[in-house]
C-alpha cells in the first residue's frame, strides 16, 4: 500500500539549500528522499464556513512558506514544465549522447571556478573567513593546476568546499523568507532568495561582456541537460509535483540545522520501512531504454498508457502491479522492472489503483476501494495491453506472470483467487508473485490512521515544533553529524509520523482527484485546480477510515454494495480455499511488516506453505526491497517460467 507520492519514491537526499542550486534553473534534480511526505499545509486559512463539519482533526504537517500567489505560481510552474518536456528533455538526450561525460563535468567544474568571486564576497559579507579562505585556495589551485578550472583538482586533493550566495547573505542579515515564489525558467524561490538570485547574476564575471556571456548560457544548459531525466520522472510520477517542489524549497532555504538528538526509542518496523529510499536503478539510463504505448480501453473508452522493456529475443512477460498510488515510472517500480529485465524477462509496468492515471483512464468506478471492481478494471487493462503487445510483437513472449508489491501484491493474490472464474478471453498468468501484500485491509487502514495521529503522543505546547524538526531532519538526513552515522535518527513517534503523512498524501490526492471527476458534494470548499490550499486543508482532516465511511461506503451503497460486502472482499481470508488450492502463487514478505498482524503472517504460511512463502525477519514494509536477498527471492519465484 505504499503510495506513489510517499517519501520513499523520490531521489537522493539533500544536505542543505546549496545542494538545490539546480532548482533555480527550472526544476529540482536533487530531491530529498523524504520531503514529499508533507503534502498539504496546515497553515492555509479556511475562508468560508463549513457546511459539513470536517470528520476529524487535521493531519499533522509542518509549517512552510506561505503561498498567497498560488494560482500565479502554478501557472508559471506549468510553463516551466512545458519547457522541460518540450525542449530540455528531448534536446538533453541528444546533447548527452554527443558530448562526452568528461566534457560535461569539465563545464560544471569551470562554471564553479569562474563564479568564485560571488562566493568569496558572500563569505566576507557573512563574516565567514574560513569559507572565504577555503574558496580562495580552491580557486587558485583549480585555476592553475586544474587548467583554468576545467578540472576540479581541489576536490581530488580534498580541499574543503564552502558555498555561499546572496540569498544566504540576506538571510544572515535578517531578511527572513516569508513568501513562496515560482520564477519563470528559474524555478522555485522566495522573496529573499529571488532578490539574491539577481545579485548572484551580477556577481558572475562572464555576464558583463560578450562573447563571454555565451559561457553562462552553455553552463545553464549543461546543468539542465544533466538533470532533465530526473526532473521529468519526478513530474510524471508525482500527482501534484508543485506541492512537492514547494516543500522541498521550504526546507532547502533553511540555513539552520535540525535538532539531531534522539529522544525516545526507535520503532524498527517503521524505521526499516524508510529503507525504500535507498532503492535506485543500477543503470541510470534504464528509464530511457523503456518504451511507452497507449491503448484505448473498451471498459472506459479512454486511452491508458503503459511502459515496457522487451528482450531482444522471445522471453516470459512479467506485468508489475505497483503500490496503492504508485506511478508506473516510479523509482520503486523501475527498480523491480530493472531487476526482472536484467534476468531475462520482458517487463510491463502500469500505475496503481489510487494513482490519477488509473482512476481517470482505467477505473469504471468513481471511487477506487472495492476489490471486485478494482480487480476487474485492472485485469481488463492488462488483457488489452497484452493484446496490443502481441499484435505489435508477434511471437515475442512466452509465459505471463504478475508481480505485485504492497497493494499490488493484494491485487495479485485477489486475481489468483478468482483465476478459474475469469472468462477465457481474459489474460491468465502462469505465476503470481505477491511482495509485502496486506491480508486484511481493515487492519492496514487502522494501522495507518494510528500513525497519522502519532504526534498526539507529544505535549500540545511543543507538538508543532517537534513536527517541524522531524521533517527538517528527514530533509537533511545526509548532513547528519558523523557521531550519529549508523544510528537511528528518528524515534518511534517521528518515523510513524513520516509514514502516516506519506499515506495521508496519497489519500489527499485520491480524494481530490476523485471529487474533481465526480463531485459527491461532501467537501465544502471549491475543487479548484489553480488554488488548492483550502481544499487541501479540508481534505487533510480525512483519515482513511473517514474516506471509507463518508465517501466510499455511501457511493457503493447506491450500487447495492453494503458494509458486509466490503468486510468480506477486503480480507484475503475470504478466499483461503481457492488460494490454498493453487500452486502457482509465491509470497515474499517480512515478519515485521506493520501492515500485517501476527495472525496474518501465520495465515500466509499456512495457506501457501513454507515452500511458496519467503519470510524475512526484518525490513518493515518494503524497506528491504533493494536488498540482494529479496531481489534474488523475486527472481527465484519466477525461475521456472523460462
Amino acid at each position: 500500500m505504499i503510495p506513489d507520492s510517499s517519501p520513499f519514491h523520490t531521489s537522493a537526499p539533500i544536505s542543505n539549500r546549496n545542494n538545490l542550486r539546480p532548482l533555480r534553473t527550472l526544476f529540482p534534480w536533487s530531491l530529498t528522499a523524504f520531503s514529499l511526505v508533507v503534502g498539504c499545509t496546515s497553515q492555509a486559512p479556511v475562508s468560508q464556513k463549513a457546511v459539513n463539519p470536517p470528520p476529524g482533526p487535521q493531519a499533522f504537517f509542518p509549517d512552510i512558506l506561505p503561498d498567497p500567489l498560488e494560482p500565479v505560481n502554478r501557472g508559471i510552474f506549468a510553463v516551466n514544465k512545458g519547457i522541460l518536456f518540450g525542449v530540455v528533455q528531448p534536446t538533453g538526450r541528444v546533447y548527452r549522447k554527443i558530448v562526452p561525460e568528461r566534457a560535461r563535468q569539465s563545464i560544471k567544474d569551470f562554471t564553479r571556478n569562474i563564479t568564485y568571486p560571488g562566493r568569496v564576497v558572500n563569505h566576507v559579507l557573512q563574516g565567514r573567513w574560513d569559507g572565504a579562505g577555503d574558496e580562495s585556495l580552491r580557486f587558485l589551485t583549480n585555476t592553475t593546476v586544474g587548467v583554468a578550472g576545467l578540472f576540479d583538482v581541489a576536490t581530488t586533493w580534498k580541499m574543503p568546499k564552502s558555498d555561499a550566495d546572496f540569498g544566504q547573505t540576506f538571510n544572515k542579515w535578517g531578511w527572513k523568507s516569508n513568501l513562496y515564489l515560482m520564477l519563470p525558467f528559474l524555478g522555485p524561490s522566495d522573496d529573499s532568495h529571488a532578490a539574491g538570485c539577481v545579485a548572484d547574476k551580477f556577481s558572475e564575471p562572464w555576464n558583463y561582456k560578450y562573447p563571454y556571456t555565451i559561457g553562462s548560457y552553455v553552463s545553464t544548459y549543461n546543468k539542465l541537460a544533466e538533470g532533465a531525466e530526473q526532473a521529468a520522472q519526478f513530474l510524471r510520477t508525482e500527482t501534484d509535483p508543485y506541492v512537492g517542489v514547494k516543500y522541498i524549497w521550504s526546507y532547502a532555504s533553511k540555513e539552520e540545522s535540525p535538532d539531531w538528538n534522539l529522544s525516545g526509542a526507535p520503532d524498527l518496523p517503521t524505521l526499516q520501512t524508510l529503507g525504500v529510499a535507498t532503492i535506485r536503478c543500477k543503470d541510470p539510463t534504464f528509464i530511457e531504454r523503456g518504451r511507452e504505448m497507449k491503448v484505448r480501453l473498451s471498459s472506459t473508452g479512454s486511452d491508458m498508457k503503459f511502459s515496457y522493456w522487451l528482450q531482444p529475443t522471445a522471453a516470459p512477460l512479467v506485468y508489475i502491479a505497483p503500490g496503492l498510488g504508485t506511478h508506473r515510472l516510479n523509482t520503486v517500480t523501475l527498480s523491480v522492472a530493472e531487476a526482472l529485465y536484467q534476468n531475462g524477462y520482458s517487463v510491463v509496468s502500469t500505475s496503481g489503483l489510487f494513482h490519477p492515471e488509473f482512476m481517470e483512464h482505467a477505473s469504471t468506478s468513481a471511487l477506487p476501494a472495492y476489490p471486485p471492481n478494482d480487480a476487474r478494471d485492472f485485469l481488463t487493462e492488462l488483457t488489452e495491453f497484452d493484446q496490443a503487445l502481441e499484435k505489435k510483437f508477434p511471437g515475442a513472449f512466452g509465459k505471463r506472470a504478475l508481480v505485485g508489491f504492497s497493494m499490488g501484491g493484494f491485487q495479485a493474490l485477489y486475481l489468483a483467487a478468482h483465476e478459474k472464474k475469469q472468462a477465457p478471453n481474459m489474460l491468465h498468468f502462469s505465476r503470481y508473485v505477491a511482495i509485502n501484500p496486506p491480508v486484511d485491509l481493515r487492519y492496514g487502514i487502522a494501522t495507518i490512521d494510528a500513525f497519522r495521529n502519532a504526534p498526539l503522543a507529544w505535549p500540545e505546547e511543543s507538538r508543532q515544533a517537534k513536527i517541524d524538526n522531524t521533517f527538517h531532519k528527514i530533509a537533511q538526513m545526509n548532513s547528519a553529524p558523523a557521531s550519529t552515522t549508523g544510528m537511528p535518527l528518528l524515534n518511534a513517534t517521528e518515523s510513524k509520523l513520516v509514514i502516516g503523512s506519506s499515506f495521508q498524501l496519497t489519500l489527499r490526492d485520491t480524494i481530490y482527484n476523485s471529487q474533481r471527476r465526480n463531485n459527491m458534494g461532501v467537501l465544502n470548499h471549491p475543487i479548484s485546480y489553480w488554488n488548492r490550499k483550502e481544499i487541501y486543508r479540508e481534505i487533510s482532516s480525512y483519515s482513511f477510515k473517514d474516506y471509507f465511511l463518508r465517501m466510499v461506503i455511501p457511493y457503493y451503497q447506491t450500487r447495492g454494495i453494503g458494509l458486509k460486502d466490503f468486510a468480506r472482499e477486503i480480507n484475503l481470508r475470504t478466499y483461503e480455499a481457492p488460494l490454498h488450492a493453487q500452486n502457482n502463487i509465491r509470497v515474499i514478505t517480512n515478519r515485521n511488516d506493520f501492515l500485517l498482524s501476527k495472525n496474518d503472517v501465520s495465515w500466509l504460511e499456512s495457506t501457501f506453505g513454507s515452500s511458496n512463502v519467503r519470510l524475512f525477519p526484518n525490513g518493515g514494509h518494503l524497506g528491504n526491497l533493494a536488498d540482494p536477498p529479496v531481489q534474488q527471492a523475486i527472481i527465484h519465484a519466477l525461475q521456472d517460467l523460462k
